[in-house]
């Protein structure tokens, strides 16, 4: 059972090291700009997603801006466990924007892999792997200023060209008390290339802690076969999720009830629009034609979106 402290009686807080000493390798839902909400949460929660993170939020706006937390942190009873990813470069800002959110999630993530030039020039994301002090520095301050001692503190990175320059970053972190690390298996510089499984793998080798794999997952298929060429104990997944949510459950394409559930959260969460539909083209690419999606696609209002989905496939 979680403390009886006055954090934890606002919802029930679970500890996601739980989940990384089942025994079983651990499912995860990437964090993903716009798209990994919580209507989106709860939708592969329901198809045996163990832990999702939330989107990518910069911690200087949300410590700063009420308006900022109450559009980028949304949460309920349901929505755990839940890690927030914060986008951070200073220590102290990044306990603020921990403590704000310790009492409604299960953990926080550094974001130390986002290649996107406006966040390396703002000294965020993927540069962070360049300076593995700060980054020990930021993990440090977070551990010593929240007293939930369950309350997971873990970093996303990238690689480097010299691996072994990714290993001391993580030795240093683990050092300091992170919880785990995942790996995107690709350098800043790369992006749609293959991704280095074989240096995941060292990685692993490298650490105590729990390693978690992520690049290129589209199936569950991949996931297992990522697990055991890599001995990860979590697999991330972003844009395979996206095009099934379905996919940790063992679905080859989104079936038509992951739709249905769909429609039925987002209206219920009251999704804006444009996400909504962009959610059902992702989840449709797959089972719908070309010329489906010439009239799917341009879609414009919801009542559009439920009349085509009930005319076409009864939903």
């Amino acid at each position: 059972m979680i403390g009886d402290s006055l954090e934890t009686k606002r919802c029930q807080l679970k500890d996601p090291m739980d989940l990384f000493h089942s025994g079983q390798v651990v499912k995860i839902c990437a964090p993903m700009v716009r798209y990994s909400k919580l209507a989106f949460r709860t939708l592969v929660r329901k198809y045996s997603c163990d832990l999702c993170y939330t989107p990518m939020i910069v911690a200087a706006d949300f410590v700063r801006s009420a308006k900022a937390r109450d559009s980028e942190f949304t949460t309920n009873k349901g929505d755990h466990p839940l890690i927030v990813q914060f986008a951070a470069k200073e220590a102290q800002v990044l306990c603020d924007a921990a403590r704000i959110v310790c009492p409604f999630a299960d953990g926080i993530d550094l974001n130390c892999g986002c290649p996107q030039r406006w966040a390396m020039a703002e000294g965020y994301g993927a540069c962070l792997i360049n300076k593995p002090e700060l980054v020990q520095d930021m993990v440090r301050h977070v551990r010593n200023q929240i007293d939930n001692p369950r309350f997971s503190v873990s970093i996303k990175i990238r690689i480097h060209e010299d691996l072994k320059r990714t290993v001391d970053l993580c030795q240093k972190a683990e050092a300091t008390g992170v919880s785990w690390i995942t790996v995107h298996g690709r350098s800043v510089e790369e992006r749609h290339q293959p991704v280095h499984y074989d240096a995941i793998k060292i990685i692993k080798q490298s650490m105590s802690i729990p390693i978690v794999a992520n690049g290129d997952i589209k199936t569950l298929k991949d996931a297992e076969n990522v697990h055991h060429l890599t001995g990860a104990d979590g697999i991330m997944v972003a844009r395979g999720l996206l095009a099934n949510p379905a996919m940790f459950a063992g679905y080859e394409e989104t079936p038509l009830k992951c739709i249905q559930d769909w429609v039925d959260i987002a209206l219920e969460h009251g999704t804006p629009f444009t996400c909504f539909h962009h959610h059902l083209m992702y989840m449709m690419e797959r089972i719908t034609s070309k010329q489906e999606k010439k009239v799917f696609n341009v879609l414009s209002s919801t009542s559009a979106v439920l009349d085509y989905l009930n005319d076409r496939y009864g939903v």
